[in-house]
């Protein structure tokens, strides 16, 4: 599995943690920034990883910054991306199973290194359910280019 990372100024050291750890689990890992803690702008980075994630290029994304919250916001503006910022392992495991997150993103203001690792670990090696789960996926796949509204429709 290819994963894609991605972080601002807040995020780049957990970053850097976290894509050894990847690569000492054997992924293959896509750094697209940022490459220090030098004051940066997330949705560049966010939209690199996202980007990556929906064309296929990567099977998955990681996102850090402060809190989690602008990547988040950020990565889903891509179409095919399903992100969101998640601070336990139960979230992470839940993620997984009922909406199949191909985008992780944490916040390196909140999550010590071990909770974040604890986290990447359990959303890499949870599966997705499938079943009931898989109709509401694509339920929010159509809202992606939802269809537009006639007369007769309220607003």
């Amino acid at each position: 599995m290819r994963i894609a990372v991605g972080a601002d100024h807040a995020g780049y050291e957990l970053k850097e943690k976290i894509k050894f750890h990847l690569e000492r689990l054997g992924y293959a890992v896509d750094d697209c920034g940022t490459v220090s803690s030098d004051s940066c702008d997330y949705p560049d980075f966010a939209h690199a990883v996202a980007c990556r994630v929906a064309s296929g290029e990567d099977q998955r994304g990681i996102l850090i910054c402060g809190s989690g919250i602008g990547m988040a916001i950020a990565a889903n503006k891509t179409p095919g991306v399903r992100a969101a910022n998640i601070s336990s392992e139960y979230e992470a495991r839940m993620s997984r199973e009922h909406n199949d997150l191909n985008v992780l993103t944490m916040g390196a203001r909140i999550l010590a290194e071990g909770q974040a690792m604890a986290i990447v670990d359990v959303w890499l090696h949870t599966q997705f359910a499938g079943g009931r789960h898989q109709q509401r996926l694509n339920k929010l796949a159509a809202l992606e280019s939802p269809k537009p509204l006639t007369e007769a429709e309220p607003a």
